[in-house]
This record gives structure tokens, C-alpha cells and sequence, in this order.
């Protein structure tokens, strides 16, 4: 077969960026769907090796996987396209609802829509508890790994980066002395033998070609500097101590410790935007969450609702439209540009890392201490919902019940369960 034209991919891309609902395993299957078993633009193997690739790297994994494959069929470009289309059109519709959530705070229907989600949100995140440990929890080790992470974040408030380093060494360390208790990670995202796609025609590709040392440093170059001129042009604007600098700050590093997806790294972010930085309340992130579930692209797209709830609330001296949308582009900017860095670097590797035990024993003992996080983030997020002000509130108790049973039990698409949440709360307003 011919490989697809750049306008092909291209119109490709733009529609998955409309289309990826689902969280990462969603997305991933639907490019699996798409790229391998009706366009066989990528083989299966191909496919497997390339989200091996993208789980070990910091940050989104379907965005990433997107990247890749953009970049492994139209080279820089295609990569550039994939990625940017992935993360577009979430982008507009998070920073549309965004702006709706801090400027519709006066009218009491609306303010009782954003109430009622907060009981979809806490079965969210509990079923994502049960999901990811389904999955990670292979052996009595790991399941120690998960409670020992909920004990220091939740007891000790030990941050999430250095569990998250602890449990790298600890899997690592651990596959060479007890295999079995520390298993590698196997591959995953879609759902599919390989023995018929196999057999399937695909497109065949050029052999990828090496890249220079000198080629590998002026790419970083590049995308350092692409990443940190708007950071510092902010801060000199600004100043270092602006709402919009700090972000700046706080979300690049965020961005290198984004492992295990992103209900991982949202306990690290609600732990530090709410408790230490103060930019928003436990409500408001829980909101977030809620409003990031019902767009398309990486769920690890809240970060810009918190950057934009937290600019709008502290605007310095800018209007507080311009501040949030400051905030709001600063934070995403530094969220995904890292991305096509850490892909456009590995990359040319892709097809010859076969396996590496050791490394992918660390992811999984990782995602097992992502478990424990992820329980601590349910925990707080229903303390705060359900005894707001010290008072208990049942309304958000019985959503929640409901929210969990319509999910884990019944298997109810999530954006109706949340839709269905809103509207409860909506008319619970008028009562």
C-alpha cells in the first residue's frame, strides 16, 4: 500500500481531535481502530512498540502516541500536526466552559449544575481506584506499594514525587530479586491479537533513519527554547512573582513527573495549586475534573481550568478576563510543548527497544503506587464534598451512589451520568 498523503493524515488528525473521548484507553483504541485496522497505515507490532514508547515518557500517553505516529508517517510536521490537533479543539471548549463556570457564579441554577457534579466526580475517581488497580495490582508487592503510597501522601503528606521516584527504584530493584512480585508491564491499548492484523497489507514505511548528536542537541535547543521564552517573557511582563509566572513555573515542572496518567499527577497538582499556592479551592478542582471529563483530548487538560480559575480569582493588575486567559494559555503551553520534545527525541528508538524488564517492572510499580495516590485524591475530594463547611450533605451523597452504581455496575457512558449529575443539581437549586 501507498503511505497516506500529508492532507490525508492531516484531515485524519483533525478529526480525532473531535472525536477522543474516553480517557487514554479510549483514544488509544480509536487509534488502533483507525490506523491499523482500517487505514493499515501502521502495523501491529509498530503500534504496540510505539505505546510502550509513550508510556514510559512523562505526560499524556495518547497525546504522545498521536505525536509519534504523526511524526513516524510525515516526519517533524506530521508530528507537529498530530499533536496540535489532538489537543486544539479541548483546548476551546474547556477554556469556553472555563469562563462560564467563573462568570455564571450568580446564577443559582448554574452554581446548582457545577454543585451536582461534585458526586460524579467522586465516582469518577473511585472507579478509576478499581479501574487502574485491576490492572496494576498483580501481586501482593504491589498491592503493598499502593497502600504504602496512600499512607505517606495521605498521613504524612510525602509529595507525589518522591513516592513516584521511590516506586521506580523499588520496581526496578525489585524484578531483579523477585520477578514474580515485581512483573514487567505488559503491552496494552488495542485490545487486539496480533495474529490477524498481521496477515493485513499495511503501508510500508521508510526505515527511520538515525540522528545526529548534533541533530538530538539542536532539537532540544529548540524546544527549550520554545518552551521557556514565553515563561520568561511573562515573568519580565509581569513580574517573577505574578499568578501567571508561577504557573509558568509550577506546570513545567509538573510536566516532567506527569507518569501514570492524569488522575496520577492531579493529587500533586490539587495538593499544591489549592494548599500551598491557594489558587483555588478542593469545589473549584473538582469542577475542573469534572468539566475536563466531558471535552475531547487528554484528560490532563484540567490543568488549564486551574489555570484559569487561579488567574481569574488573583488578575494582579490585569482584567480578570485577560489574567484567566494569561493563565489559562501559560499553563497549557507548558503542560503539552514538553511532549514533542521528549517524542521527537526518542523517537528514531522507537523500533529497536524491544524489551526492557527493569524499566517497564518500574512503570508498573509506578502505576501501583498511582493506586494509592489516586485513593488519596477520592478521600479529599469527598471530605470536601460531603461535610462542605462542616456540614454533611446528602444531596452529593446520594449522586455519588448513583454515579458509582450507573458506572461501575451498568456500564452508563460517562458524559450522561455526568450531564445527568448537573441537571439534578440544577433543579435540586430551584428547590
Amino acid at each position: 500500500m501507498e503511505p497516506p498523503t500529508f492532507q490525508e493524515a492531516f484531515r485524519f488528525w483533525s478529526k480525532l481531535g473531535w472525536i477522543s473521548f474516553g480517557g487514554p484507553a479510549g483514544q488509544i483504541a480509536i487509534m488502533h481502530r483507525e490506523l491499523v485496522e482500517r487505514k493499515r497505515w501502521i502495523s501491529e507490532d509498530h503500534f504496540l512498540h510505539a505505546v510502550n514508547f509513550c508510556m514510559l515518557l512523562p505526560g499524556p500517553e495518547a497525546q504522545q502516541l498521536a505525536i509519534y505516529l504523526g511524526w513516524r508517517l510525515h516526519g517533524m510536521r506530521g508530528g507537529i500536526a498530530a499533536g496540535t490537533l489532538f489537543v486544539f479543539p479541548a483546548a476551546g471548549i474547556l477554556f469556553g466552559l472555563s469562563w462560564l463556570y467563573v462568570a455564571g457564579g450568580s446564577l443559582p441554577w448554574l452554581a446548582g449544575a457545577f454543585h451536582g457534579l461534585l458526586g460524579a466526580v467522586i465516582a469518577v475517581v473511585l472507579e478509576a481506584v478499581l479501574r487502574i488497580g485491576r490492572r496494576a495490582l498483580q501481586s501482593a508487592s504491589l498491592i503493598g506499594v499502593a497502600a504504602l503510597a496512600f499512607v505517606l501522601i495521605f498521613c504524612f503528606r510525602v509529595s507525589f514525587v518522591w513516592i513516584l521516584l521511590g516506586a521506580a527504584l523499588l520496581g526496578a530493584v525489585g524484578h531483579g530479586s523477585a520477578p514474580r512480585q515485581f512483573p514487567s508491564a505488559k503491552s496494552h491499548g488495542s485490545g487486539q491479537g496480533r495474529g490477524d492484523a498481521a496477515e493485513l497489507s499495511v503501508v510500508q514505511l521508510p526505515p527511520v533513519s538515525n540522528r545526529s548528536a548534533w541533530g538530538s542537541v539542536r532539537l532540544t535547543v529548540i524546544c527549550l527554547a520554545l518552551w521557556w521564552l514565553p515563561v520568561l517573557a511573562v515573568s519580565l511582563w509581569l513580574g517573577w512573582g505574578s499568578i501567571q509566572a508561577q504557573q509558568g513555573l509550577f506546570f513545567s515542572k509538573a510536566a516532567l513527573v506527569t507518569f501514570g496518567g492524569a488522575y496520577a499527577v492531579l493529587p500533586y497538582v490539587a495538593q499544591q495549586a489549592v494548599e500551598t499556592y491557594g489558587w483555588l479551592t478542593h469545589s473549584q478542582m473538582m469542577a475542573g475534573l469534572a468539566l475536563a471529563e466531558t471535552t475531547p483530548g487528554p484528560l490532563i487538560m484540567v490543568l488549564q481550568f486551574v489555570g484559569f480559575v487561579g488567574a481569574w480569582q488573583q488578575p494582579g493588575a490585569l482584567a480578570p478576563l485577560a489574567s484567566a486567559s494569561l493563565g489559562a494559555a501559560i499553563t497549557t503551553w507548558v503542560t503539552f510543548l514538553p511532549c514533542f520534545l521528549f517524542v521527537f527525541l526518542g523517537a528514531p528508538h522507537v523500533e529497536r527497544l524491544g524489551e526492557l524488564p527493569r524499566l517497564s517492572a518500574s512503570l508498573m510499580a509506578i502505576t501501583a503506587a498511582v493506586v494509592g495516590v489516586i485513593l488519596n485524591l477520592a478521600v479529599k475530594f469527598g471530605q470536601q464534598a460531603l461535610w462542605p463547611e462542616g456540614s454533611f450533605d446528602p444531596f452529593v451523597l446520594v449522586l455519588t451512589v448513583a454515579s458509582f452504581l450507573a458506572l461501575h455496575r451498568f456500564k452508563v457512558d460517562l458524559t450522561l451520568v455526568i450531564g445527568a449529575c448537573a441537571l439534578a443539581g440544577a433543579l435540586w437549586s430551584f428547590r
